[in-house]
């Protein structure tokens, strides 16, 4: 089914920060599976821990233990604080979607029986499924799939105000992403997430951060909330778990996750050996070579290079974002007709909309790849290739 708009280029290699088609064309990647190659392509160590995985055990069910899947939920629980438990799944959506699920059960026993409403943000994405889209704050994704599951409600990121009236006697969780991905790149500002965990706190609504693609590194620390000092109740990961295997994890505190029992949620495929060893060998890679220190210093250069060019041209009008997750708004849409031109040059680069540029590289990014990126963009925007 036609659900992508693909480009044309068939990759058959890839390479740290390198993509090869199938004529041995060589691309830097700026987008990294939309975030998800974060320790770079084909990984040494993650590429062994499959293979060595992949001969012994595939799969049998959750109904019983096997290697590496203790150790990985142990692995997030020590990067998270410690007091936590993890349901593993196979995807970004999966973990919004038991996420609700995990905060409706807690609300049985905690909120008043009408209080089972999510609050979200608008711009916000949090998945595809039904009850994810209807988390989703872009109206646009929504309205050929209506009639949506009920309960959700939309406030803007970043006003107080607003979460203070929709965070009411209908409400058992808020969640937010700490800086929005697919809605363009948009960090919570540090007073306005300290305002949520308050309200939270006094209300006896919990707080699930989504960090599907701002978390593991990606923004600099292991998970972005931990920047700005406030813990959450729940939180969704996936995209980077497993550097490109279909992985992602439900992390909760205690208090909460106990809401869970056998029976509640579960998974055929989710918490596999293969997925699991590659996760503990990314896991183990991000942290070894400090990647979330790299994350920090190349995003802090790459977002300099973009200002620099927006103050030379113009045709940057905003430069924003955390680590290595940036965007670069254009004065003109020309954000498609860029990411074409980059094909043709050599780079994959992604847009999220008409104007916004987003630039998501595997984290071992290095200046000298960003300042190959940064001369492809002053020729197009200063040099009028488009």
């Amino acid at each position: 089914m036609h659900t992508y708009g693909r480009k044309p280029v068939l990759f058959t290699r890839g390479d740290g920060m390198r993509l090869f088609d199938d004529g041995g064309r060589e691309y830097l990647d700026f987008v990294a599976g939309i975030g998800t190659i974060n320790v770079g392509h084909s990984h040494p160590a993650v590429v062994a821990a499959i293979c060595e995985q992949v001969v012994k055990l595939t799969h049998v069910t959750n109904l019983y233990y096997v290697e590496h899947r203790a150790e990985l939920a142990s692995d997030l629980v020590t990067l998270f604080g410690g007091g936590a438990k993890v349901f593993l799944c196979n995807s970004g959506t999966e973990a919004t979607e038991g996420a609700i699920k995990l905060a409706r059960k807690w609300a049985t026993a905690n909120r008043p029986s009408e209080a089972r409403g999510i609050v979200t943000a608008w711009r916000s994405f949090h998945g595809r499924t039904l009850a994810a889209l209807a988390a989703t704050g872009q109206p646009g994704k929504q309205e050929s799939f209506k009639p949506l599951p009920g309960g959700f409600a939309h406030v803007a990121l970043n006003d107080i105000e607003a979460l203070d009236l929709a965070l009411d006697d209908t409400a058992c969780a808020l969640m937010l992403e700490p800086v929005q991905g697919e809605g363009g790149v948009y960090p919570c500002d540090p007073e306005y997430l300290a305002a949520a965990r308050a309200l939270c706190d006094e209300r006896n609504i919990l707080l699930i951060f989504d960090e599907v693609q701002c978390g593991l590194y990606r923004t600099g620390p292991a998970f972005a909330h931990q920047a700005y000092k406030v813990r959450p109740d729940i939180m969704t990961l996936a995209k980077a778990l497993a550097n490109g295997l279909p992985a992602g994890a439900i992390v909760a505190t205690d208090m909460v996750a106990e809401a869970f029992g056998p029976g509640d949620h579960g998974s055929t495929f989710a918490g596999g050996p293969v997925v699991c060893a590659a996760a503990r060998a990314t896991l183990s890679a991000l942290e070894a070579e400090r990647l979330g220190t790299n994350a920090t210093e190349m995003g802090l250069y790459l977002r300099d290079g973009l200002t620099a060019l927006a103050e030379e041209s113009g045709a940057i009008t905003e430069v924003r974002g955390a680590g290595l997750m940036v965007a670069a708004e254009i004065s003109e849409p020309l954000a498609a007709d860029i990411v074409a031109a980059g094909l043709e040059s050599g780079f994959v680069l992604n847009n999220t909309g008409t104007n916004t540029m987003r630039f998501l590289p595997p984290l071992v990014c290095t200046k000298t790849e960003i300042d190959t990126l940064l001369d492809f963009l002053h020729t197009q925007l200063i040099g009028g290739a488009v």
